[in-house]
């Protein structure tokens, strides 16, 4: 029904962006992701978006891209699922990383969104396996057990695990290796406790 958005940014929530057109300020869901790069009240913004229709409620869920927009389509479409815990999923990790996961069939990465337990995360791996592509899952899911590796180590050295996930988001794909990319994410934080 609605598409996308595109207009002012007007204000910011804990989990929305309320969106200025001509006539019309639209409150959007979006992900912690979209949230953090939204930029400041006035700037434009473009969202693509999925209307959602409830016995209760209408409410509008907006995504960066229209590839964003196609995966969390098809995480709602997977029974228990519902808008709210497809965007924690999306907030978990990259598209390339969370399509690898489902096609790999590791539920435990999927598990890390907030509400997604092992049984859900393992009904999405049933039901979308064969929807989404992923040309290099095995090496994209070896990177992710890799950085979950290193936000533990990091944590334990007292990063918040946001901070450590962020930094580790930072570094170029050439830097591979336990120990290499534990280094830079070092460097990257700056030596900050």
């Amino acid at each position: 029904m609605i598409h996308g958005v595109r207009g002012k940014l007007v204000a910011q929530g804990d989990n929305f962006l309320v969106v200025g057109t001509d006539s019309i300020d639209l409150k959007v869901y979006v992900s912690g992701r979209t949230l953090g790069r939204a930029g400041s009240p006035g700037s434009e913004i473009r969202l693509f978006t999925h209307f959602h229709v409830r016995e209760d409620a209408m409410e509008l869920y907006g995504f960066p891209t229209g590839d964003e927009l196609a995966f969390f389509e098809l995480l709602i479409s997977v029974s228990g699922v519902g808008p709210r815990s497809g965007l924690s999923i999306i907030d978990v990790a990259p598209l390339e990383e969370l399509a690898a996961a489902i096609h790999e069939g590791r539920p435990d990465l999927l598990t890390k969104a907030s509400g997604i337990g092992r049984k859900t995360a393992e009904r999405i791996i049933v039901e979308l396996r064969g929807k989404v592509a992923s040309v290099r899952s095995g090496e994209v899911v070896l990177q992710m057990d890799t950085d979950a590796d290193l936000v533990e180590a990091l944590s334990n050295l007292g990063y918040r695990r946001e901070e450590a996930r962020e930094a580790l988001a930072r570094i170029p794909r050439d830097v591979t290796g336990v120990e290499a990319r534990l280094k830079e994410a070092l460097r990257l934080l700056g030596g900050r406790t």
